[in-house]
């Protein structure tokens, strides 16, 4: 058996390239948009892609299974299960409880295990003939390494009211019957740390069925159901707003992108054109560069791991948008946004000083500056890290804007107060002060240090 993990850390998901290198076939398992790391290990190792597969409907990323089936050949299987509003409205072979795939000498067992969502499904690999004993499966969104997947998604992203509570029930009996798997097979997830589709995922990338019996909180509530929804609803991170856009591509006919796409350096002139016309710019540069100056309306996502999320948040899929970055960054920039179907760059600069525009800047603040302000009546604080983080702790006085939801809540915003605004460690802040400036909120203090710094202060 070949095996290889592919991970995407601005995601934090995980996908598969399993062969059987007797035959030189080859199943990818969830597949990110980007495929050509997958048609290069396929290359390297002289095996042909003929499977590909999928655990459920996802709702974080724009699976590349389509991409892949177009430029390869291979047969899709996909689940069928879940009943009617779960099927995939696309050609593909249908996949049930108690199916299998073959691989070569490779044989996938489907189980059914629906909690996070209906359709979703696992993997159980089998290598003939070495042994008839299974060795791994693929959990998909269902156990994580330390955590399961949550069932509030398609309720908090996708508004299918009443979904969540019959989710956890689901998911409460799929449990059951995954312990009863031999605890030596190794348990291969589709996401890892810092993933919105749990709220406590693990950093190590597997783990095995015995090691999650012990350690994981979800085998902790034998014949206790109520205790274990109860569990895993409460304190489930905010869902990004464009999972519900990922739900619904990831579902039906849509255009496939087969090649990363390189985007044009706008002139002067260009970029001046688009942005009077009202297109959104995006400037990915660190948080410390924007804050010196930045063009007025542009919004600052750091082109880090946490890049497509927040572009997920705050782009549409319909508006057209320009990046500030450098050229060296464009190709890592634009699989990231493709990974979520943010296909629309107009194009991109890397200089804000040539444009001729006058630039604004931030102003960030120290701690103790920032403590003057905690009491004073003519200042506003807002927290805008998460609810949960919050609830959790948050210095006295201190309103909570969540940053995804920012624009959605500028109401909350003072216009007679000085506003003074933090997250955890100033990423999420610069976020907000960009937002709050584009809305006409000029003189916002943004103390970066954040909770993070307070903490290790006040503690």
């Amino acid at each position: 058996m070949f095996f290889q993990h592919v991970y995407d850390k601005s995601l934090a998901q995980a996908s598969y390239f399993i062969g059987c290198q007797a035959k030189g076939e080859a199943i990818v398992i969830d597949a990110q948009r980007d495929i050509d790391v997958y048609l290069e290990i396929a290359k390297q190792n002289n095996m042909k892609i003929t499977h590909l597969t999928e655990t459920h409907i996802h709702a974080d990323y724009l699976c590349g299974s389509r991409e892949l089936a177009a430029v390869t050949g291979a047969q899709m299987y996909l689940s069928d299960e879940g009943g009617e509003d779960w099927q995939y409205q696309f050609p593909h072979v249908g996949l049930k409880h108690g199916d299998k795939i073959s691989v070569g000498n490779l044989t996938l067992e489907v189980l059914h295990t629906p909690g996070h969502t209906p359709e979703s499904i696992s993997f159980l690999l089998t290598d003939h003939p070495a042994t008839d004993k299974p060795v791994m499966v693929f959990t998909g969104d269902f156990v994580f390494v330390g955590d399961i997947g949550r069932p509030d998604l398609l309720e908090k992203a996708a508004g299918l009211i009443g979904t969540q509570e019959k989710g956890a029930k689901q998911m409460y009996q799929s449990i059951q019957r995954f312990a009863e798997l031999p605890e030596y097979v190794q348990v291969w997830p589709a996401h890892g740390a810092g993933s919105a589709c749990g709220k406590a995922l693990g950093a190590v990338p597997s783990s095995t069925v015995g090691y999650e019996k012990i350690r994981n909180w979800a085998f902790q509530y034998e014949n206790n159901e109520a205790g274990f929804i109860e569990y895993l609803l409460e304190g489930q991170p905010e869902p990004p707003k464009y999972f519900a856009m990922m739900k619904h591509l990831n579902k039906v006919d849509r255009p496939l992108l087969v090649e990363v796409p390189k985007h044009q350096k706008l002139s002067k002139e260009q970029f001046l054109t688009a942005y009077n016309d009202g297109l959104k710019v995006i400037d990915a540069r660190v948080k410390t560069d924007f804050a010196k100056g930045f063009i007025p309306g542009s919004i600052n996502i750091q082109g880090n791991n946490s890049f497509s999320t927040w572009a997920g948040w705050l782009l549409n899929y319909q508006e057209q948008f320009v990046l500030v970055a450098d050229d060296n960054q464009m190709e890592d920039l634009t699989r990231k946004l493709m990974r979520i179907g943010l296909d629309n760059i107009y194009g991109y600069i890397s200089n804000v000083e040539e444009l001729g525009l006058e630039l604004e800047t931030e102003d960030i603040i120290d701690i103790e500056e920032f403590k003057s302000y905690i009491g004073n009546p003519d200042a506003q604080i807002v927290d805008v890290r998460g609810v949960t983080e919050y609830k959790t702790y948050h210095i006295e006085g201190a309103d909570n804007v969540f940053v995804g939801t920012l624009p959605d809540n500028i109401d909350k915003f003072s216009k007679e107060k000085q506003i003074v605004i933090h997250c955890q460690s100033g990423d999420r802040a610069t976020i907000a002060q960009s937002l709050l400036a584009k809305y006409g909120f000029k003189d916002v203090k943004n103390y970066s240090g954040g909770m993070k710094e307070w903490m290790a202060v006040n503690n």
